[in-house]
């Protein structure tokens, strides 16, 4: 049976802590559902993760579908969300619920993500209403990446502190299921946490949050940069990289296909 939106807040109301991760493909999304893992997000961070682009903001709607619709067709128990790439939701809330259907109804997705807080309420509230989860996503939005100044640690100051607050209460009045907390200080994250009936979902947000999510190469360990907030709990490239040597090797020496 499909994890529903509802049982990620009896899982908060329970204290029982929300494991999440990301997939941008069929393989990757059918391992990680058969572990039991309730939600995985296809974000856009597949731009850098998977395509070697140096931002997020490159990644098109086109390209999104394309990963969404693979990772659905692998996770028959999660809740896919489908992140909202940039440019697909700031123009109005008409053009946000149209992107959004665009995900759900030829992606597969079970919910989608967008970036922002106050800013964005109206076009949370837009899709919501058509019968669309949203997950909120605040703190450092990779996509504001040229107004931030680059991945800085967000919410730092009071006056932060407080906007944050303000996005986070801002969400779930436009009825979010969960908001995602990006690297910001643990102290913050837990006073957001405590101020929200919906879960809240951390990244570089410290240990109490609802929930944590991790990108899964960083979790595989298959990139050689790894972020401050990342466990990395095995080195896949290493071990790719020697399988692929042993192939190569026994292809040379022609003893492969014996």
């Amino acid at each position: 049976m499909r994890v529903a939106i509802h049982d990620l807040k009896k899982m908060k109301s329970a204290g029982q802590k929300i494991a999440a991760l990301t997939a941008y493909d069929y393989p990757t999304a059918k391992l990680i559902d058969e572990c039991g893992i309730p939600v995985i997000l296809v974000g856009d961070s597949l731009g850098m993760v998977v395509l070697g682009l140096e931002s997020t903001i490159p990644v098109t709607m086109e390209v999104m579908l394309h990963h969404v619709a693979a990772v659905a067709r692998g996770a028959k128990r999660a809740i896919v969300v489908g992140d909202m790439p940039f440019g697909t939701y700031h123009l109005s809330a008409e053009d946000a619920l149209r992107n959004a259907i665009r995900l759900v109804q030829q992606g597969g997705a079970t919910a989608v993500k967008l970036e922002g807080g106050v800013a964005v309420a109206e076009q949370v509230a837009k899709i919501v209403s058509s019968g669309i989860p949203v997950m909120g996503h605040i703190g450092l939005t990779p996509q504001y990446v040229h107004q931030l100044g680059g991945y800085k640690v967000q919410g730092k100051t009071a006056s932060a502190a407080e906007r944050l607050m303000a996005d986070a209460k801002a969400l779930e009045g436009a009825g979010v299921f969960s908001v995602v907390l990006e690297c910001m200080p643990s102290q913050l994250a837990a006073e957001i946490t405590k101020a929200l009936e919906v879960p809240t979902i951390g990244i570089g947000a410290g240990p109490h949050c609802d929930g944590q999510i991790q990108v899964v190469s960083d979790v595989l360990g298959l990139s050689d940069y790894i972020p401050k907030h990342a466990k990395q709990f095995v080195k896949l490239s290493d071990i790719i990289r020697g399988v692929v040597k042993d192939y190569a090797d026994e292809v040379a020496k022609g003893t492969f296909g014996h």
